[in-house]
């Protein structure tokens, strides 16, 4: 009988990274997670799940966690659109990457899957765009040009036989073990109507899970290829009428004027600069959905046969698992 191999996951506790780990379980794939803490990671994950104790910014635990797999899906990152420290996002996003390919590279995996982001890609505004196109020039905020620098790695290291493939994931949503600041928090914040009014603009949305089955099939396609995850396009205010139809005790916020959205992003972060707390809302996150852009996935359901689920059956899933969870309150 074939021994089955490892499969390393990194950032296996994150709302991407877990629904892989669920994924490649489901397929009966023996999986490694390299985890900050293994007692915290050990509570939200599968007992049959190899944990590694390390953190991505640690070459030598990287080299570790990557010792003996022959995959690797490297889903660690900070997906914030503000920190106090900006450093934090070379080391996180960069460095990290960093680590993941050369120990991929010194152990010689068969395959390496790296979660990039919609990000990398040229933005025409309120325009479709697909994976054809890399923006090369420096984009707005931190977290946006880290992720860039990572991509960009990852290219390097296909010039030197890293079986790399990209995917990029739109805003992603689904069960997840812990509630990120992300679109999950978006939803929870809806249903507690705990959002006086929404942002003008929207942004695009798959499920984990779907994202996670699309990392799986990418192993597959050869190395180099791209290809973005996503379902639709939702303005915010379909999105909050999508969460009060399925959840009713959500109220419907108000979208306030573009104008006041930017002067509250603008006053915000330059009081986060003094208080050295997040700021209600970060210039990253009003950029992002103000470019209202529409991502074309058909490559995805094209070459690899993916299809993903609608948002309002996966909406109704993600409520319900909150709930049982204990992240969300019926």
């Amino acid at each position: 009988m074939e021994k089955l191999m490892t499969t390393l996951v990194t950032g296996a506790t994150g709302t991407v990274g877990s629904a892989i780990v669920t994924e490649l379980l489901a397929r009966h794939r023996p999986v490694r997670a390299l985890v900050r803490s293994a007692f915290q990671a050990r509570a939200v994950l599968p007992p049959e799940v190899e944990l590694v104790e390390g953190d991505i910014t640690d070459p030598t635990a990287v080299r570790r966690a990557t010792a003996g797999a022959t995959a690797v899906f490297h889903a660690a990152g900070l997906p914030e659109q503000w920190q106090r420290d900006t450093e934090v996002f070379e080391q996180v996003n960069v460095g990290g990457t960093r680590n993941a390919v050369r120990a991929a590279l010194d152990v010689g995996v068969d395959t390496f899957v790296y979660t990039s982001t919609i990000d990398v890609f040229e933005w025409p505004r309120h325009g479709t765009f697909d994976e054809m196109r890399i923006d090369a020039h420096p984009k707005n905020t931190h977290y946006e040009r880290s992720k860039q620098a990572a991509d960009r790695l990852v290219v390097e290291a296909l010039d030197v036989g890293l079986p790399a493939r990209f995917i990029h994931p739109a805003g992603v949503y689904g069960p997840a073990p812990v509630i990120t600041p992300g679109l999950n928090r978006l939803l929870v914040d809806l249903a507690t109507n705990k959002i006086p009014m929404l942002l003008p603009g929207g942004l695009p949305v798959v499920h984990a899970a779907d994202c996670a089955r699309l990392h799986l099939a990418a192993e597959k396609a050869e190395a180099g290829s791209r290809y973005i995850a996503s379902e639709r396009y939702l303005s915010l205010a379909e999105l909050a009428r999508a969460v009060h139809d399925a959840w009713p005790s959500a109220k419907l916020p108000r979208v306030m004027p573009r104008w006041f959205a930017y002067v509250l992003a603008e006053m915000g972060e330059a009081v986060a600069k003094v208080t050295h707390k997040p700021p209600l809302l970060a210039r990253g996150q009003l950029s992002f959905v103000s470019h209202e852009v529409r991502p074309d996935s058909s490559r995805a359901q094209r070459e690899l046969g993916w299809s993903p689920r609608s948002f309002d059956s996966g909406l109704t899933e993600t409520l319900r698992s909150m709930v049982e969870a204990g992240q969300l309150r019926p």
